[in-house]
Parts: structure tokens; sequence; C-alpha cells
């Protein structure tokens, strides 16, 4: 545990305040009870991922560096997506690496920007949050998320703490979903395909509900749940992790 920042900037990435704004507003509740001073730029803007992982090198930086005259104040800098942050912390270095001034702005936000569950556990040291949530979930990881930044024991960690609820894991959890963000774009049928093993190991377990910290893996699984009308119900882990017994 690292010393506990007691202000908290949040970079709320596209999706979520476009589509999912329930998980960002859980994620507050939740820092909120842990008595962390929120703060919310509302100049944020996209991190640059989508263009940088599309190739446009470019694009990215603008919106790197846009990202970087926003942040770079910030005591502590929160995010609830993997992905977004995998982001910032390596590939702004990349992004970088020629540009000597921007390369130290950018270390020094990437080494103060973390992933909610990450946050949580590694900073604040906490894993019981107090929360309740009534059956049995399952844990996706996500691509970035695991591979990127190492992050898998702490969400469970923390839904292992969660009254009520019982942790069922399923048969290979780190493999993709198949989202990768364009991915699924440019190559449906491959993402379909990987989609459909993924829910099939989901299905497999039992679970009511199926969770994870990254909304663009959530999102692509609960569009084919829905098409098919799957009785599973797909939450980021924020809003889990917010729950109330009632």
């Amino acid at each position: 545990m690292t010393n506990r920042p007691k202000r908290v900037t949040l970079f709320i990435q596209c999706i979520i305040d476009s589509c999912f704004p329930d998980a960002a507003w859980a994620m507050v509740r939740v820092l909120e009870k842990q008595g962390v001073e929120l703060v919310h730029p509302k100049d944020q803007t996209c991190c640059g991922q989508p263009a940088f992982n599309a190739g446009y090198r470019q694009e990215a930086a603008r919106l790197a560096e846009r990202f970087l005259d926003v942040f770079e104040d910030a005591e502590a800098i929160v995010c609830p997506s993997g992905s977004c942050v995998n982001m910032v912390r390596h590939h702004y270095a990349e992004l970088f690496e020629h540009q000597p001034r921007l390369l130290a702005r950018a270390e020094a936000v990437a080494a103060k920007t973390w992933e909610f569950t990450e946050y949580l556990v590694d900073v604040l040291g906490v894993t019981d949050v107090g929360a309740f949530w009534k059956g049995q979930v399952t844990y996706h990881d996500s691509c970035h998320l695991l591979r990127g930044l190492g992050v898998a024991d702490q969400p469970r960690a923390l839904l292992r703490q969660v009254r009520g609820l019982e942790l069922v894991e399923m048969t290979r959890s780190d493999e993709c979903c198949g989202f990768g963000g364009t991915f699924a774009v440019k190559y449906p049928e491959i993402s379909e395909a990987l989609l459909e093993t993924k829910l099939a190991n989901v299905q497999s377990t039992g679970a009511e509900t199926v969770t994870g910290c990254d909304m663009g893996c959530l999102m692509h699984m609960q569009g084919m749940i829905t098409r098919r009308g799957l009785p599973i119900q797909v939450r980021h882990i924020a809003e889990i992790l917010a729950g109330e017994e009632r």
C-alpha cells in the first residue's frame, strides 16, 4: 500500500460517460464511502486509445497532450477502465518518446493513474467496502487490465468481501471476449466466435451475473445476452461494490 491520496480526480472514459453513466455514479458512491474527496474535470475528453489502436498516432498524441493538460495537477487519477488506464500508463510514453518535455509529463501522470479496483486495494488498502449483492457472480478478466496492468487479484478480493455474493470462477476467465474496441468492427466474425466461447463459459458457471472492470467487454457480452434472451445480468464491478442490502 502506498501513501494514501486524499483527493482523487475522476477520469470517466467515453463508453461509460456516453452509454453507462450508472457505473460511474456507482464508483463515486464507493469512493465517497471511503472518505475520498472527488474532483471531476468537465473539460476531459478521450484518452486517445481508439485512435492509437487504429494506427492514428498523431491524432492520438493530440488527445494525449490534452489529457496531460487536464490531469497533470491531480494528486491521484482513478478510472473505471483498465484499457484506458493501460493507455495512459504505457502507451503515452510511446507517443512522446522523441519529445522529452512531453515524455516527462506523461511519465509523471502515468505514475498516479489507477484503475478503480487497483486504487481501492493497492492504494487505499481496502477489500471490504461494505457492499451487499445477492446471488452468484462470475468475473471476466479483460485483456488490457490483466495483461497490461497485471490486475487480477484485486477485483476478486473485493468481490469475495461482498455480503450475499458467491463468486463462481468461469473456465478460462482470462480469454478475450472478442471486443477489442476497433477489433470487433474490423473482424466481426472472429469477434463473434470469441464471444460465443466466452458466453458458453459464463453460462457453465450457473451464475446470475457476469461482472468485470471494463465496460467495453461487458457491453459486448450484453449485446449477445440480450439478443438471445439469456437469464444473465451484466454489471460493472463498481455497481456491485455500490450495492446495499434492502
